[in-house]
């Protein structure tokens, strides 16, 4: 029984030094009230404190909502580095009152503090001072951007086009991959504060909403993925939006309605026409524009061929096509977006493989393997299939060349990686030679290359006509060394705008294909001269 009781007493001892310790406290604290705090310390309780919120809108306006004490403050104005700026500006009191400004935000304080004190002493010789109002917030220029009706912002961004400040140095883009680069930041600065886009909730899946993230035509589901996915840029008022996105699958529109071997597309196109003029009848949104500010993603070989039926989705709708071919008379150049095509085999792990190797293991000259179908690659075969040790040229990669070097191999030991195009104009070689850092050779008439609207594919690729196939050796050997390091380093630079991140980030492959439909659709619109 004394064992408790021992516990007992020590438990009662404990709390009577803390009782003990909390006095001390407090008869400190009065001490400091007294000869450190520069105010009473009930006003800490009694004065509710400033609180200032400041939301960062698109367009870098600020709205400030505040709770002041009848306390004086110092006068404060803030100002804003962005095109409409912002400043805080209280009204004028009858005696200025400064206070000492430190580097050191405790201090800082203090010196306010300071001036408060002193405020509060009852000086006969000093003069009032009237308590100042809570800060005014005053927007100089223009209304807020984003506030902005749909086609006056679209009218400010082609109009802030045409002024772009010049970028001399920006760590995020290197300048001699683009055409330029001062345009394209400022059009894709205009992008991120302004597009909004809506997305159709109608058609039913799998057409529809379900994107196909797996081969060489998942380029078209991995923006429909991200694009549904995203919360910056979609919105579900299309009264506030500048872009209308049909949501559909070229790819899951040919293993729905194509009947094998019938070599009839017609189908295809009626569902697609009866699946807008659906759209058209159900909102007034269609019909505003004709379709002009509508656009679809399709990177199946017969996308472009999916739209002929409907007059207007085939001439104002924008169209991001794998298949941008000239001679089809679809894809427009300046308002058609040419779409990359992207090689998916792992879903999971969209990065895998990507890299190369340096220069210096780069053996092979040129390399190509692959299926013989098309105009051009039976003649690549004809010339160089076996006729010289430098240009690596197969149809499908021998068995006995594989067990040695792997497809994949072959491109990260090649200078040159040799892209001709197949049944269409597209190939998704041209991307797999960025993965693995080998200089692409595009051979292909008539293809619009991807996002030529801002990029400069001279810098990072060569392009040789199909007439030339027989010259293919001088014309990569009478490339200079200096002139090829450049231009692999350009490649290795370029690598992060085709890339497929499960979360996007700034400048990856889909906000490029976003912003290459924005920015062609600012192309679309006519400035009115004064």
């Amino acid at each position: 029984m004394k064992e408790p009781r021992r516990r007992y007493k020590g438990y009662r001892m404990n709390w009577r030094k803390l009782v003990c310790v909390v006095a001390i406290m407090t008869a400190v604290g009065v001490v400091l009230q007294t000869y450190v705090l520069p105010y009473p310390l009930n006003n800490l309780f009694l004065v509710p404190p400033v609180t200032v919120s400041l939301p960062e809108v698109s367009n870098s306006t600020y709205f400030v909502k505040e709770t002041i004490p009848m306390v004086s403050f110092p006068s404060i104005v803030t100002k804003n580095s962005s095109n409409i700026a912002s400043e805080i500006i209280p009204s004028v009191p009858v005696v200025e009152v400064r206070a000492e400004v430190s580097s050191r935000r405790g201090r800082g304080r203090r010196g306010r503090g300071r001036g408060n004190m002193n405020t509060n002493k009852k000086n006969p010789n000093e003069p009032k001072v009237v308590p100042q109002p809570p800060p005014k917030l005053v927007v100089l220029g223009q209304r807020p951007i984003w506030s902005l009706p749909p086609d006056k912002a679209l009218l400010y961004a082609k109009k802030e086009l045409e002024h772009a400040p010049i970028v001399a140095d920006d760590p995020d883009l290197y300048a001699p991959l683009f055409r330029n680069v001062s345009i394209f930041k400022r059009s894709y600065e205009l992008m991120e504060s302004i597009l909004k886009v809506y997305i159709y909730k109608e058609g039913k899946r799998p057409i529809f909403h379900q994107p196909h993230l797996r081969g060489i035509y998942a380029s078209e589901g991995w923006f429909l993925k991200l694009m549904e996915e995203n919360r910056q840029f979609v919105t579900r008022d299309p009264k506030r939006a500048h872009l209308f996105y049909l949501p559909y699958s070229a790819r899951q529109l040919q293993l729905a309605l194509y009947v094998p071997d019938s070599h009839n597309l017609k189908p295809l196109s009626i569902f697609l026409r009866d699946h807008v003029n659906m759209i058209a009848a159900k909102y007034p949104f269609w019909n505003r524009t004709r379709g002009a500010d509508h656009f679809l993603v399709a990177c199946h070989d017969w996308g472009p061929y999916t739209v002929t039926e409907h007059e207007e989705l085939l001439r104002n709708t924008l169209k991001a096509l794998c298949n941008a071919d000239l001679s089809e008379k679809i894809f427009v150049p300046g308002r058609d977006v040419s779409l990359p095509e992207t090689t998916i085999r792992r879903p999971r792990k969209p990065l895998r493989g990507i890299g190369g190797k340096r220069v210096s293991q780069r053996p092979i000259l040129a390399f190509f393997a692959g299926n013989m179908h098309g105009r051009v690659r039976p003649a690549l075969l004809q010339y160089w299939d076996g006729k010289d040790e430098d240009m690596r040229i197969y149809g499908p990669l021998p068995n006995r060349v594989a067990r040695v070097m792997s497809y994949a191999v072959h491109m990260k030991s090649s200078r040159f990686c040799i892209c001709p195009m197949g049944y269409e104009v597209n190939s998704p070689r041209i991307v797999e030679a960025i993965y693995n850092e080998c200089v692409p050779v595009i051979i292909a008439d008539n293809f619009v290359l991807p996002f030529s609207e801002v990029l400069d594919w001279k810098s990072f690729s060569v392009v040789v006509a199909e007439k030339d196939i027989p010259n293919l050796k001088v014309i990569l050997s009478a490339i200079p060394l200096r002139r090829y390091l450049w231009m692999q380093t350009n490649v290795k630079m370029l690598q992060k705008h085709f890339l497929w991140n499960p979360r996007p980030i700034r400048y990856d492959l889909f906000h490029m294909v976003l912003h290459s439909i924005w920015f062609n659709r600012l192309n679309q619109i006519q400035i009115q001269q004064q």
